[in-house]
């Protein structure tokens, strides 16, 4: 590597999608620091651009597109190597022509190991092929929270979904890796671990379900005080986890539950495992348990063949079920799936009608929620970004808060009274 640290090559990495990408981000920037590489943030000037993609949607590709072109502007010179689900589905045949390495989602990390040949000589796309490797990653960019990863791939097949192909089949880190990175994580200053994975309730050890296990182990791990659970499938999040959850203050109430549709014919074509009863039931119990926690969840519209009687069936489930607010979209339809290949697919102005309702509706549900909290006291998480004068914070129950700027709290946990909110939605506190 010496010839490289000669050059000092500056290298930027440019992060789509996931939280889990995010941490997978995050390990690759510190093994290319250590490598003796300048590392730079933001929209500067580098001598590579690394940009890890998303494939989610037709709208994550395309912005993965549009940066490609940002950053030939930006630098002509450069570099540029993608990886990720986006490069891993696409590969050569659409990419290699607008950029100097491709690497998919298995073999992400073997950019450490490519960094010579990108500057010697003109690269080519790597193979993707299906492992069972599994490599940790977190994150300590924010300094407040870090994104954990725990878990990759996913066995489940719904019919939508790239994401199983780019990323391959379900795979676990050991307790013990998880358990000593969550000690680093904690020795780094930082209080809140967001525990990622594209199906983190598929936490296995010894081929056993084990991510009840997995959390029994983490509020043992001293001076971690808040662990916050990222989506979490509705079938995998048993009753005991809510339990054990609502016993210890380290898990933070705060549930992402994907439900995609309210409508059980709906959920069948999407090949998901679960009906919406099932849903309601983990909602409800949540909420039995911990009447202050927050609930959110995502939801698809416009999937082929939804009906205007589906839509309001999924309207009217999700206006009466305890979910707090939504992730919203409109289905894409992905190549490779077969809800690509269905007949009855829905025009798009349809499906941004069906959105704009939903968004709506969260938009109320997300109001209900925060006034169902003024004048109540929470822990929160003072963050790092400061604006107007102003430092920024979670409550545990994912309420956003802001307070006059006092470098003394930043990366804090006080105990605040929720005043009032701004007119962006935002609660003022007041530190009691």
């Amino acid at each position: 590597m010496s010839g490289i640290e000669e050059n000092n090559k500056t290298i930027n990495i440019r992060t789509l999608g996931c939280k889990l990408n995010f941490a997978e981000s995050a390990t690759i920037e510190q093994h290319l620091a250590a490598q003796g590489f300048a590392i730079v943030q933001g929209d500067k000037y580098a001598d590579v651009y690394i940009i890890n993609t998303c494939a989610v949607t037709e709208t994550a590709e395309k912005k993965c597109r549009q940066l490609i072109n940002h950053l030939h502007l930006l630098n002509p010179a450069a570099k540029i190597v993608l990886v990720g689900c986006y490069s891993a589905l696409e590969q050569s045949q659409k990419l290699a022509s607008e950029v100097d390495l491709i690497l998919g989602s298995h073999n992400k990390m073997q950019i450490l190991n490519c960094m010579q040949t990108l500057f010697d000589s003109p690269a080519v796309p790597l193979s993707d092929t299906d492992s069972d490797t599994f490599f940790s990653s977190y994150s300590l960019h924010e300094r407040t929270r870090s994104f954990l990863k725990i878990q990759d791939g996913c066995d489940y097949h719904c019919s939508y979904c790239t994401v199983c192909i780019a990323r391959g089949k379900s795979r676990s880190d050991s307790i013990d890796n998880v358990i000593n990175n969550a000690k680093t994580i904690v020795a780094a200053g930082i209080k809140e671990i967001v525990l990622s994975g594209v199906n983190i309730g598929d936490f296995k050890a010894d081929r056993k379900p084990a991510f009840l296990e997995l959390l029994q182990h983490l509020v043992t791990v001293e001076g971690l005080e808040r662990i916050r659970i990222s989506s979490i499938e509705p079938n995998l999040l048993s009753n005991e986890i809510i339990r054990f959850a609502a016993e210890h203050r380290q898990i933070l109430p705060h549930f992402h539950i994907p439900l995609q549709s309210g409508n059980n014919r709906i959920l069948g074509l999407m090949r998901r495992r679960y009906q919406r009863e099932l849903f309601a039931d983990k909602t409800l119990y949540i909420k039995q348990l911990m009447p202050h926690a927050c609930i959110a969840a995502d939801v698809i519209v416009g999937f082929p063949t939804e009906t205007d009687d589906d839509f309001d069936d999924t309207y009217r489930f999700i206006a009466e079920t305890p979910i707090n607010m939504l992730h919203v979209f409109p289905y894409s339809r992905r190549p490779h799936t077969i809800a690509n290949q269905m007949e009855g697919q829905i025009e798009a102005s349809v499906k941004n009608a069906r959105t704009k309702r939903l968004i709506a509706l969260s938009d109320t549900k997300k109001q209900q929620f925060y006034a169902q909290h003024q004048g109540l006291c929470f822990p929160v998480l003072i963050e790092h970004k400061k604006e107007n004068n102003s430092l920024f914070g979670f409550t545990d129950n994912y309420i956003k808060v802001r307070v006059d700027a006092d470098s003394h709290l930043e990366g804090q946990i006080i105990n605040a009274q929720l005043i009032d909110t701004t007119p962006d939605g935002i609660y003022n506190i007041k530190i009691v």
